[in-house]
């Protein structure tokens, strides 16, 4: 039975993190790679999108403990547990949807994601990505740290079988339920520059899982 997003991550909570870091390939190489990928600089302005309890930001704060921190996320647990993580940081967090919570303009130096975007669409994510690099100040990037679908085949097969499972379900179309339908790669990156990045780079990969540069 397919779970609302937010749901299914306040559900799993207690295990999550310990989830997160040993039963996913190299986990404990890509968090703190994409930490180290960020801003080093004092006082940088971070955006993260799907911060659940902020595996990545435990790494980055260790490099840049002054650095101001935004994060959202659909499960009020995990902001929950990444507040009391981080006593004395200047993090805001917020509780909703990244698609439709807003952003601001030219605030932020970077923003991360990692292991969030591979539930929707080329389509859903455009307009998201359009947001996201007007969000950035001038010089400013996304790093993206996800896994992909490694065929065209593969990502069409997963959607299908999410619509599939929706229908039978009598699911509504409007909410986010949690099933993975990664895009490949270079339907990631064609639905960056679409959004307006002027240029996407892959910084390193670990079988599946990519790290991804985006410029603004």
């Amino acid at each position: 039975m397919l779970e609302k997003m937010g749901e299914f991550f306040d559900a799993r909570l207690d295990g999550y993190e310990e989830h997160q870091m040993t039963c996913i390939d190299s986990a404990d190489e890509f968090y703190p790679y994409t930490a180290n990928c960020l801003p080093q600089t004092v006082g940088s302005r971070i955006l993260d999108l799907g911060c659940g309890t902020g595996l990545e930001l435990g790494y980055y704060l260790e490099r840049v403990p002054t650095a101001r921190i935004t994060g959202i996320d659909l499960a009020t647990g995990m902001l929950e547990t990444l507040r009391k993580k981080f006593p004395g940081k200047d993090i805001s967090l917020i509780l909703g949807s990244y698609f439709t919570v807003p952003f601001g303009e030219n605030v932020y130096d970077a923003a991360v994601s990692v292991e969030s975007l591979h539930h929707f669409t080329k389509e859903e994510k455009i307009p998201l990505y359009t947001k996201l690099k007007t969000a950035l100040k001038p010089g400013g990037y996304f790093i993206l740290t996800d896994y992909f679908s490694l065929s065209d085949e593969e990502e069409t097969n997963r959607r299908q079988e999410l619509i599939r499972l929706k229908k039978e379900q009598k699911l509504p179309e409007d909410e986010f339920y949690h099933y993975d339908t990664p895009l490949t790669v270079e339907h990631e990156k064609e639905a960056l520059k679409t959004a307006g990045f002027i240029s996407v780079e892959v910084l390193k990969n670990w079988g599946p899982t990519y790290t991804l540069k985006a410029y603004r």
